[in-house]
């Protein structure tokens, strides 16, 4: 059978090459034009051909093609090229658990989608199982922990679920003198990936932290819903109750635990919950867990950790009940959310001389997730606001007639920064203070001994470098 790879964008050159060292037949074709040099040295040193889907007519026989889920094509338009052919159709998630069967059956591996949240989720799962070090691929890079020490594997990367297999690899070179690395058993005894559409299925618990905006995505052909779908494909599914209610409510899964702040007919949910902008005390109980062991747990338990607010608190829940899914001891949970101190560069509070800086930084921040950051105040008049951000980021944009409407009912001083902050100010009538560049503000505060609730709409990278 031959195989075409399709969107060397976004991972498709790792999968190509990943399926040729196979010894299967592989073509590519490079929808988006981006493919690099050294790229295409590596095709052409596994003799993968690049083609155009008007090459397919040339084609016999059986076909797999390998898609990403967001391809802005359907698989009834790519069979109009060659009709004759019998067609299989998979996705890269598909095809990255293909090419990982069998690899990882000795440790704990962890898949995170969903729209908001999943960077948190990582990172707080990384402090529970520190015990096991930790290999990461998130977005805040390929990871890994050996004796609580971080090692950099790969600073840029993206979430594709290509660079599952690339984290794996990193690791791999790490270990073995051949690839320049040192020569060592595998460390890590826990794996957790992030994925933004969806995941492969490799996972024993596949977290879905929600699905507060269902936006479209392949040109509108699709949704963000149909993609994370691809979650339950793992063994044990953890998953928003209101989530799976709104938008998979016809799955058949033998093993799904749900978690909700509000609705006590999920598996985990809150009983109470005391809101602080430094620690967070939140009580849970959980009923009917099923686990990795083929138990069934029932408890509660209190932590204490930083969740400022809801949507903090929607991400504890989900990491608490993926640890209970793999059988950890309470006690560990426990201790590793003390530890949880948000991320640099993403969610997280510092003091800087007299002034308290929150941090709000995402890429997909829209509506919704500044309301949820505002309101995570609790009226505390004496916090500047500042919101503002880039464009262009993710596969959501926001909406700024319904963000400057929020505005106008905020009785905090804002400041709006930015080129989002820039467009904003345009639309509302209230005084503002506009400050282009984002660093200004900071000095502005603390130059003011004046406490900033930070929200910014941008790939955390841009502001890590200040």
């Amino acid at each position: 059978m031959n195989t075409l790879v399709i969107d060397l964008t976004h991972g498709g050159v790792k999968i190509a090459v990943s399926l040729a060292k196979k010894g299967d037949n592989v073509y590519c074709y490079d929808i988006y034009n981006t493919l690099k040099d050294i790229e295409k040295r590596m095709l052409d040193v596994y003799n993968i051909e690049l083609i155009q889907l008007d090459d397919l007519k040339k084609f016999n026989d059986d076909l797999k093609v390998i898609y990403p889920i967001h391809l802005p094509l359907s698989n009834d338009e790519i069979k109009e090229y060659n009709p004759d052919l019998n067609y299989t159709f998979i996705t890269h998630h598909q095809a990255i658990s293909e090419i990982l069967t069998g690899w990882g059956k000795d440790i704990n591996k962890i898949e995170v989608t969903g729209v908001k949240g999943k960077t948190s989720c990582v990172f707080m799962l990384k402090e529970i199982f520190m015990d096991y070090n930790p290999l990461i691929l998130s977005s805040l890079g390929a990871l890994i922990y050996e004796n609580n020490k971080e090692i950099i594997l790969q600073k840029n990367i993206s979430i594709t679920p290509a660079n599952i297999k690339e984290t794996i690899d990193l690791a791999y070179k790490l270990a073995n003198p051949i690839c320049g690395g040192q020569k060592k058993d595998q460390i890590y005894k826990c794996a957790i990936f992030e994925s933004s559409l969806g995941t492969s299925g490799i996972g024993d618990v596949g977290l879905l932290t929600n699905i507060v905006e269902d936006y479209p995505i392949a040109k509108n052909k699709s949704s963000a819903s149909a993609a994370k779908k691809q979650v339950f494909n793992c063994k044990i599914v953890c998953c928003n109750k209101e989530s799976l209610d709104k938008y998979y409510n016809n799955i058949n899964h033998t093993k799904i635990n749900t978690f909700s702040i509000n609705d006590k007919s999920a598996n985990l949910y809150v009983k109470n919950v005391d809101y602080s902008l430094d620690e967070t005390k939140i009580s849970i109980i959980f009923n009917n867990i099923k686990t990795k062991n083929d138990d069934v747990i029932n408890g509660e338990m209190k932590i204490k950790t930083f969740a400022p607010g809801p949507h903090h608190v929607l991400n504890v829940l989900g990491v608490v009940e993926t640890a209970l899914s793999l059988n950890i001891d309470k006690n560990k949970i426990i201790y590793g959310l003390r530890n949880y101190k948000g991320i640099p560069g993403r969610t997280n509070k510092r003091n800087v001389e007299n002034s308290i800086i929150i941090e709000e930084i995402n890429p997909g921040i829209n509506t919704k997730a500044i309301e949820a950051s505002v309101n995570m105040l609790n009226d505390e008049s004496n916090y500047l606001i500042s919101i503002g951000g880039d464009y262009g980021i993710t596969c959501e944009e926001i909406n700024e007639d319904s963000v400057a409407k929020f505005i106008e009912n905020i009785d905090n001083e804002i400041i709006l920064t930015g080129e989002v902050g820039k467009s904003i100010s345009e639309k509302i009538s209230k005084e503002v203070l506009f400050i282009e560049d984002y660093n200004s503000v900071f000095d502005f505060a603390i130059k003011n001994n004046r406490n900033l609730l930070f929200i910014y709409r941008s790939d955390y990278r841009k502001l890590s470098q200040r």
